[in-house]
């Protein structure tokens, strides 16, 4: 469950208690730093999320056989249209 407290606290004060800023956003406060008075940014809780796993994709590549980084593909196959042909949307 997360706390729905909001701290409001300037710039020049954040700087000095960031440490506890921190572990107040970990725990589900909304921290918010002002600049002269007005919002400027936010400390949230970062939850990891998703993502891509490199070593996963690496291995996944070595078992396809999948080599290099797309060099020598055709020099058109950025173009739309060339999708289209490939999927066959379009007549040639």
């Amino acid at each position: 469950m997360t706390r729905n407290v909001v701290v409001e606290i300037a710039i020049r004060e954040a700087k000095a208690r960031l440490s506890k800023l921190v572990a107040a956003a970990r725990s589900g406060e909304r921290v918010i730093i002002t600049r002269h008075g007005m919002p400027a940014a936010e400390l949230v809780r970062c939850d990891r999320r998703g993502g891509i796993d490199f070593d996963r994709l690496q291995a996944a590549r070595r078992r396809l056989g999948i080599e290099g980084d797309g060099q020598g593909w055709p020099e058109d196959f950025n173009d739309p249209a060339f999708s289209r042909r490939v999927l066959g949307i379009d007549e040639e």
